[in-house]
């Protein structure tokens, strides 16, 4: 799917694009600011004031009042409504637990950002589509930040034997390093350019055995107790609600390390790795979204 080039004041829908100068303007759109938080004030006993618990924000929701305009045109009409069905309709979101899909807003001042959630409402008012006007009324339910429209990627490679190489004899298997340990150009620099802590997605390629992935900043590692042959792979989800390690065969690997605190500041910080690997080979992919509070 072609991925639509956004005009200020417009939403795209996996490629069905509404809002200013489109086929579908809208009236009003609610939902963009703060989302709201849950979180107890509790009443001190037998002093002044009260006491504030923690507050978590709650999902955001869009709501889109909005109307199909195609004037003369009822066949048109229908048809947009239809593809906007069936992206609501799509199984892989609509029945796979956390699964979601991305809704893409353009703002003035500022890049396309994504809320990523599920098109939970959309209704629509037949009186006037004889004369191509549909009005709608749209829920848009996510996660409450706001992320960047293109994710970024970085691939490590274990052995990298610039800095030196090995000193022979040497015996397998060859336990090492993602790069030395001084220097500006070590591989593993990554950069969120978002005001949030990024969540990242991490690939480990074998063959390896046991690899250890390491925030060098915060000290946060994640260590796995796999063994991976040539063209096998263990993924490691650090995204909130799901916090998983899964195999290419579809299995799940076991994990005592807290992949939720594994996180990537704002700004330029390092991952490292290590694994025991015969051949030098493996590699390390970590994919990531910026983050941001606002629009």
């Amino acid at each position: 799917m072609n991925i639509p080039e956004l005009s200020d004041f417009q939403l795209d829908f996996s490629g069905v694009v509404l809002g200013h100068n489109t086929r579908i303007p809208i009236a009003e759109i609610e939902g963009l600011a703060r989302p709201g938080t849950r979180g107890e004030l509790v009443e001190q006993p037998g002093a002044d004031g009260v006491w504030a618990a923690p507050d978590w924000y709650e999902g955001r929701t869009l709501r889109i009042d909005c109307g199909i305009k195609t004037p003369g045109d009822p066949a048109a009409a229908r048809q947009i409504l239809a593809d906007l069905e069936a992206i609501a309709d799509n199984p892989r979101v609509r029945t796979v637990g956390g699964a979601v899909m991305p809704l893409r807003i353009k703002w003035p001042g500022s890049p396309v950002r994504v809320l990523l959630g599920r098109l939970k409402k959309l209704e629509a008012k037949w009186a006037e589509a004889a004369h191509g006007w549909i009005p709608l009324d749209v829920e848009f339910s996510a996660d409450p930040r706001y992320y960047a429209d293109i994710e970024e990627r970085q691939q490590l490679r274990l052995g990298w034997l610039s800095g030196g190489g090995f000193t022979a004899p040497v015996q397998a298997p060859v336990h090492v390093t993602s790069g030395n340990p001084s220097g500006q150009n070590r591989p593993g620099w990554v950069t969120n350019v978002g005001n949030l802590d990024a969540h990242p997605v991490i690939t480990v390629h074998g063959p390896c055995a046991n690899p250890v992935v390491t925030h060098v900043e915060t000290g946060r590692s994640v260590a796995l107790n796999v063994t991976l042959a040539a063209g096998q792979w263990a993924r490691i989800d650090t995204r909130p609600g799901r916090c998983v390690v899964t195999r290419e065969n579809g299995g799940s690997v076991a994990t005592t390390s807290n992949l939720e605190a594994f996180r990537l500041p704002p700004g330029r910080s390092e991952i490292r790795w290590t694994a025991s690997d015969p051949t030098a080979t493996a590699r390390l992919s970590v994919v990531w979204r910026a983050a941001y509070t606002a629009l």
